[in-house]
């Protein structure tokens, strides 16, 4: 019979699945500071990738177990900066709004129809230029409010 060998690349395989089903499996806590990371697009994007290499370059069962913990580690670091908390418990500006939506259905209200109800405004009008200068009378040595500087 032909003994089958495990090649290098194999048995590192193998430890991968066992790892990462251990991660599942267990729960393991990820710190705060390496979350902290993880909870950035960049972050995110770079797990993204990884797994995509995982998907391309090994066998399927490794990048479908690379994607489980993939979600798994993402969802852990959300919720440890609080970021899962912000998407899902703080109000957004509509749902703040939203109580005084009824509150704000006015009917046709008297200011409207009064409004309606004046003569158009006339922009443009011609003018005829003033016939008079205006003279400027003595200040009798006031000093500008804005400086100390007196005109003479």
């Amino acid at each position: 019979m032909a003994e089958k060998t495990l090649t290098l690349i194999e048995l590192l395989q193998g430890m991968a699945i066992v790892a990462l089903i251990l991660y599942i499996l267990q729960g393991t806590k990820t710190s705060l500071e390496i979350a902290e990371y993880i909870d950035t697009p960049v972050g995110k994007a770079l797990i993204a990738l990884i797994v995509m290499f995982l998907f391309a370059y090994t066998t399927p069962f490794l990048g479908i177990i690379a994607l489980i913990a993939a979600y798994h580690l993402v969802k852990e670091s959300k919720i440890l900066t609080g970021s899962h908390a912000l998407e899902n418990y703080y109000p957004t500006e509509a749902s703040k709004w939203t109580p005084f939506s009824p509150l704000h259905q006015f009917p046709y209200t008297l200011e409207q129809e009064m409004v309606k109800k004046m003569a158009p405004q006339k922009f443009n009008t011609n003018y005829k230029k003033a016939p008079y200068k205006p003279v400027l009378e003595d200040n009798h040595d006031a000093a500008y409010v804005y400086d100390d500087v007196r005109i003479k």
